[in-house]
């Protein structure tokens, strides 16, 4: 896959994956872009390819590492937050400057979507909107301690073998007291990029394993290359600080008009009430697609799995019939919540 580097409005610069049309004939006219999760994190193997399957659909698909991910420049430290990939996605979509976008965003990727739904100025640039497995919205949805979906294979997959850098005494005293909130971000203690450089897919294990359903526990596929993998464990607990520290912004995403739709997964690892929060505020969703059999990672290459988020999709951003059925709609939100956990 070919990178390029764009530098932004906002001062990010951004490293950029394009995957033009594969079969002209089925062009679609709208870019389609990607807001891959993390929150600072490369973009996974598995991504890439399930994005090369949207292109051979006639998409014109681009996707860009938010600031601080992947081959993307870094930031400092202090400007990690959840309004900066919001601010970024405007700022991608006016460099690209093709008119309006078809926007997927999947996990993080999800909430800075729904964020940018909630900005006038922002949604004014955006066509139709795929909301996929989102983390909280904002501080309230934060700080919900709900349900989750059915049971994940986290717990029960096989360790993923390699080097871990947890078991470096110092990274792993700095990385746990971070996550404990004991220590900022922008500790002295690791360097940004040394401590990018240090993590590995083997620490980031259990949370790949929770990414899918218990019963494919025993045949997790490798999301990431040695080359590929990029997570910033320093800025991506900053930028979920800041969600957590946000106001509600429930009052701005009632007054959203830009068509989503909204994808939900039935082994979900997110608490349920970050996807059913969106769904219940924002008028402008007009289907919910609840993906059986799959976990939070919903295109993982394991049998049709793939295939069917590429229906799911296509069907909504070329407005025809759902492959499957509109559910839950806002009123079964309470029998959803009760129901799939």
């Amino acid at each position: 896959m070919t990178t390029q580097h764009w530098s932004l409005a906002t001062g990010s610069r951004v490293a950029v994956y394009h995957y033009p049309p594969a079969n002209p004939g089925t062009r679609h006219p709208i870019p389609l872009v990607y807001l891959n999760g993390g929150p600072v994190r490369g973009i996974s193997v598995l991504d890439h390819r399930f994005l090369q399957l949207l292109a051979h659909q006639g998409y014109d698909v681009y996707a860009y590492e938010q600031a601080g991910g992947g081959r993307s420049d870094l930031l400092p430290m202090s400007q990690y937050t959840i309004s900066r990939p919001v601010r970024d996605l405007a700022a991608f979509v006016d460099r690209l400057n093709k008119g309006k976008v078809d926007i997927l965003g999947f996990s993080s990727g999800g909430a800075v979507l729904t964020r940018a739904l909630a900005d006038p100025s922002i949604a004014a640039r955006l066509h139709r909107a795929i909301i996929a497995e989102p983390g909280p919205m904002d501080g309230p949805t934060a700080r919900i301690a709900g349900h989750k979906g059915r049971k994940s294979a986290r717990g029960l997959a096989p360790a993923i073998t390699g080097p871990r850098s947890t078991h470096v005494p110092r990274y792993a005293l700095a990385f746990g007291l971070m996550r404990l909130g004991l220590l900022t971000p922008d500790t002295g203690l690791i360097g940004q990029a040394e401590g990018d450089n240090a993590f590995t897919a083997a620490d980031l294990g259990s949370d790949t394993a929770s990414a899918y359903c218990a019963r494919d526990a025993h045949r997790i596929p490798a999301e990431d290359t040695a080359q590929n993998f990029s997570f910033s464990p320093a800025a991506s607990l900053r930028i979920q600080q800041t969600v957590k520290d946000s106001p509600s912004i429930a009052s701005k995403l009632r007054r959203s008009r830009s068509p989503a739709m909204l994808m939900i997964a039935e082994c979900s690892s997110q608490v349920r009430q970050w996807e059913t929060t969106v769904l219940a505020n924002d008028p402008a969703i007009q289907r919910t697609q609840y993906m059986p059999g799959v976990g939070h990672h919903m295109w993982n290459g394991l049998d049709d799995n793939n295939d069917r988020a590429v229906a799911v999709i296509t069907a909504f951003l070329q407005g025809k019939p759902a492959p499957l059925p509109n559910y839950p709609t806002r009123d079964e939100i309470p029998t959803f919540l009760r129901d799939h956990n």
